[in-house]
């Protein structure tokens, strides 16, 4: 009997193999044929168990790849770049895969137009301060200019002599109303004092009239009239202090209003002199493309502050004559009043003092008013 070998006929090893089934897989087995066998066929059972080693080898090859791509795998850990998102159960369609760098490459699309977006506002804001700067910086330059060629006699300003007239007396007035407040507050605070210290020498007049009986009437006549003369004193501070207060809403509020429009007026007008001025320079110059475009832009700024000066001038106007009507309505009410109030003090009339505070709608704080309660005091 002759025998040959032959491979075992089962497939190789898979990568999930494990090592048993791998040694196995290398073993072969002895299959004993019969001296009546066809020998005809050997050709035909070599050329079959070439294919088989063949086959056998392929396979082996194959495991020994899979296992150097599972050890790099375990190693280094999957690429994120390269897996996938599956969509719907096991074994479903590839429709459901969604590759994770398209995801990537749209996040990294949208995240760059939005920096996009916000670099082209920033930028945008930038481009709009430095154009204010720059017109602020030439319009400073225009004026400055202008402003050290009237100081020293060499360039022209606009006048209106009526105006600068009325603008000259409500500063010069402003001046004398300053010192009229200053002077009514220092007559309240030396009055307040007065009042304070007759209420303390009347206190202390009725005190001695109590602790000595041989003087109790002459202190007693004397304890009266300083309370009378401290309710009365107390009664003119009502007076006066509504009069100094008037003056002061008129001085530090409504002329200070119109003198801050007159601020904005004067400064219309540099500005319109210095337009004016670089105007009549640019007309003087050579008439060429570059020059009458410039002349152009300069008309056009000559023509924008020559609107805002003459509207100023008029806003001016007009509230330098209500100023001027009211500030006669506020004083001849209120010197009526401290006329009225002081004549009727120091004549000893109470009675005239009290119907001018009633004539004026002066109402009187009770005593102690100005001062604070207990709980504001914790």
């Amino acid at each position: 009997m002759r025998k040959w070998k032959a491979e075992h006929l089962t497939p190789g090893p898979t990568p999930r193999s494990t090592m048993t089934d791998g040694i196995m897989s290398r073993h072969h087995m002895e299959i004993p044929i019969n001296s009546n066998v066809d020998t005809g066929t050997l050709p035909e059972m070599t050329a079959l168990n070439t294919a088989k080693l063949q086959w056998s080898l392929d396979e082996k090859v194959g495991y020994s790849r899979d296992t150097r791509d599972l050890q790099q795998v375990m190693v280094s850990g999957p690429n994120l770049n390269e897996t996938s998102i599956v969509s719907g159960g096991y074994g479903g369609t590839a429709e459901g895969i969604i590759p994770t760098s398209s995801i990537k490459g749209s996040n990294m699309n949208h995240s760059a137009s939005s920096s996009s977006l916000a670099d082209d506002a920033n930028r945008g804001v930038a481009v709009e301060k430095l154009e204010y700067v720059k017109k602020w910086g030439l319009n400073t330059y225009k004026c400055t200019k202008q402003m050290i060629s009237e100081r020293f006699g060499r360039g022209s300003r606009t006048v209106d002599l009526e105006l600068e007239a009325q603008i000259e007396v409500l500063r010069d007035t402003k001046r004398k109303y300053e010192n009229m407040l200053r002077l009514a507050r220092a007559l309240t605070n030396h009055f307040y004092s007065m009042v304070q210290t007759q209420h303390a020498l009347g206190d202390t007049f009725a005190d001695l009239s109590q602790k000595s009986p041989e003087l109790r009437d002459e202190f007693g006549y004397n304890a009266e009239t300083q309370k009378l003369l401290c309710k009365n004193g107390e009664t003119l501070l009502g007076a006066v202090n509504f009069f100094v207060s008037s003056i002061n809403t008129l001085v530090n509020k409504t002329m200070e209003d119109t003198l801050q429009t007159i601020k904005l007026y004067e400064n219309a007008r540099l500005e319109f002199d210095a337009y004016r001025a670089d105007l009549e320079e640019l007309s003087l110059g050579p008439r060429d493309a570059v020059t009458m475009a410039r002349i152009d832009a300069a008309q056009l700024q000559f023509q924008v502050h020559k609107d805002k000066y003459e509207q100023l001038r008029a806003d001016v106007t007009i509230k330098l004559k209500f100023l001027e009507e009211n500030k006669v309505k506020v004083m001849h009410k209120q010197l009526l009043l401290f006329h009225n109030a002081i004549s009727a003090y120091f004549a000893g009339n109470q009675q005239q003092l009290e119907q001018t505070l009633q004539q004026f709608n002066i109402k009187l704080k009770p005593p102690g008013s100005d001062k604070p309660s207990w709980l504001e005091e914790q």
